[in-house]
């Protein structure tokens, strides 16, 4: 199963105001033929490490799917568990926003550039 994270991301607060209030995940299913099942963690980075997200997506044949999560936070994390052993069909970004919709050019991440596996 790999396992992908996008590393801590600070998101602190300029002018008490944090540059990302939520996060979208996109995921893209590219295969025609099987589907696949996502495990999606997120955490908050503070003293301790805390989970604050836990859902499983499962993903139809060439599906996509968005979900936004809470991320006015000083420093998150997400981490995405896929259920097949090698899955290059499935595309997944990760796009941090402000209050007014607006992307936060520094925290998008996009799957084949930066989400690092983890061991």
């Amino acid at each position: 199963m790999p396992i992908l994270s996008t590393g801590p991301i600070e998101n602190n607060a300029v002018s008490g105001i944090r540059p990302a209030q939520t996060v979208t995940v996109k995921l893209v299913k590219r295969d025609a033929m099987d589907g696949s099942a996502v495990s999606i963690q997120g955490y908050f980075l503070g003293v301790t490490r805390t989970l604050y997200v836990s859902e499983v997506i499962n993903i139809a044949p060439n599906e996509v799917v968005t979900r936004d999560y809470f991320a006015d936070l000083d420093a998150f994390e997400f981490v995405f568990t896929i259920g097949e052993a090698a899955d290059e069909e499935l595309g997944i970004s990760v796009w941090g926003k402000t209050s007014a919709g607006e992307l936060v050019a520094a925290h998008r991440i996009v799957a084949h550039e930066k989400l690092s596996s983890e061991v």
